[in-house]
């Protein structure tokens, strides 16, 4: 396919028009189509887009090891790494960390990595390829050869942080160190408003910190925008680094604003 500047990003499809890729880049000694053209699986695009979707961020699984490609290494490399000075080529794991799944699985250093769940694998890319495709706490089969001998493991990828757990991330609402509802209809009608953020009570945060902002404040803009409920609290604060808030507490009159830095 003829990949040229500014075509990252674009789709890669096939003579059928089927989505196969996302074109990335090229290496190219004239800057276009001439030379090599990479793109991103559709496969893998398709789990960074569900995981933004369903989490927020995407979730990357990790073995617990670090290889290198036995044809990229010197005999001097090999022996020190304990890989057989006849290997030539093939991923082996020079690392495996004890607080690892692949550690706990049984992977050992020195062990050649031939097979993700069934398919085989013969170069870092094609290792990492299959890996990407699986979150954290997900079970993968590994099949390593130790002394000419296969054998298979079933290894529980962990996040980048050592742990099972997915990883989760902090919306701007959450970075205010709040419990946050939204009004009750009734309520808002009663206040003679359209709606609005309760802030149930205040924790350790930017509202601690930086307001003297007291429990049962009702938030009613952001930056002069109206926010009837968390979701549009979010968006409202979305990119925001000095943040004006507006609202009222109920039994008082008047408004009352105060500023808040959400950092770089």
């Amino acid at each position: 396919a003829a990949v040229n500047m500014g075509n990252s990003g674009g789709a890669l499809i096939n003579t059928d028009g089927k989505l196969i890729g996302i074109n990335s880049a090229i290496a190219s000694p004239t800057g276009y189509y001439s030379g090599y053209s990479y793109a991103i699986p559709v496969n893998i695009a398709k789990k960074v887009v569900d995981d933004l979707i369903k989490f927020g961020t995407v979730q990357r699984g990790y073995m617990g090891i670090q290889f290198a490609n036995a044809a990229d290494l010197t005999e001097e490399r090999k022996k020190t790494e304990g890989i057989p000075s006849s290997a030539y080529d093939g991923i082996y794991a020079v690392e495996v960390p004890k607080d690892g799944g692949a550690y706990a699985a049984g992977i050992r250093r020195g062990d050649r990595i031939q097979k993700i769940n069934g398919v085989n694998v013969n170069s870092g890319g094609e290792l990492q390829d299959q890996i990407s495709r699986y979150k954290p706490g997900d079970k993968v089969s590994v099949t390593v050869v130790r002394n000419d001998k296969p054998f298979t493991y079933t290894v529980m990828l962990k996040n980048k942080a050592g742990t099972y757990d997915l990883v989760k991330t902090e919306s701007q609402a959450e970075m205010l160190g709040a419990e946050l509802t939204e009004l009750d209809r009734n309520k808002a009608a009663d206040y003679g408003v359209k709606g609005g953020v309760v802030v149930k009570k205040i924790n350790e945060g930017v509202l601690n910190d930086q307001t003297r902002m007291k429990d049962g404040f009702i938030i009613l803009r952001i930056n002069n925008q109206e926010v009837k409920n968390v979701a549009e609290l979010n968006k409202a604060l979305a990119d925001q680094k000095t943040v004006n808030i507006t609202g009222f507490y109920p039994g008082y009159d008047g408004l009352y604003e105060y500023m808040i830095n959400l950092g770089d």
